[in-house]
């Protein structure tokens, strides 16, 4: 008897030491609400945010991840220059067009976020690369590649692309954003 509890214990404990590692894989993955699938773009916000649909017709909104686009107006407040650009050049890369959307959790809108490709473009990096957004300042998903955003913000930056063409008078959105009580 005393033999058998060991063997039971002994296949039980390698049964475990085998299944934790995989709990915690897919459990953290899941915690971040990683994905990836096809979507149709129906609307276009501004210059990082969009509307999408799946193919069975649930829409999400998406919050393109890793940067920030000028703002738009809203009620009292003006818009930011190169907004409409940004909101432009979005519209033309995404809409009615079917997209590839790497997703990465939710901001505190509820708001899928994500990078978005088309035809294996990304859509992010595009937006940069064209300075008509910086890199977000805030916390960046860990599975984005941070350098290549950082890079494209700094390319468009030194060719004085886009908004960072307004030189000393460029404002950051997160800055727009609380001098215009956003």
């Amino acid at each position: 008897m005393e033999n058998h509890i060991s063997k039971m214990q002994i296949m039980l404990a390698g049964s475990i030491s085998l299944i934790l590692p995989l709990l915690f894989f897919f459990g953290s993955a899941s915690s971040q609400n990683l994905f990836e699938e096809e979507f149709k773009v129906t609307k276009v916000f501004d210059g990082d945010t969009f509307e999408a649909a799946a193919s069975s017709g649930h829409k999400i909104r998406v919050r393109l991840a890793g940067i920030d686009a000028p703002e738009t107006a809203k009620q009292q407040s003006p818009a930011q220059p190169y907004s409409r650009k940004s909101k432009e050049y979005l519209e033309k890369a995404v809409l009615n067009k079917t997209v590839q959307i790497k997703g990465y959790g939710r901001d505190q809108y509820d708001r899928q976020l994500a990078e978005v490709f088309v035809s294996g473009r990304n859509i992010s990096i595009e937006l940069l690369e064209s300075g008509l957004a910086e890199v977000y300042q805030g916390k960046l998903p860990e599975a984005l590649d941070a350098q290549a955003y950082r890079q494209a913000e700094t390319n468009a930056r030194n060719s004085r692309k886009g908004s960072w063409s307004l030189g000393d008078s460029y404002v950051s959105p997160k800055t727009w954003r609380k001098l215009h009580n956003f």
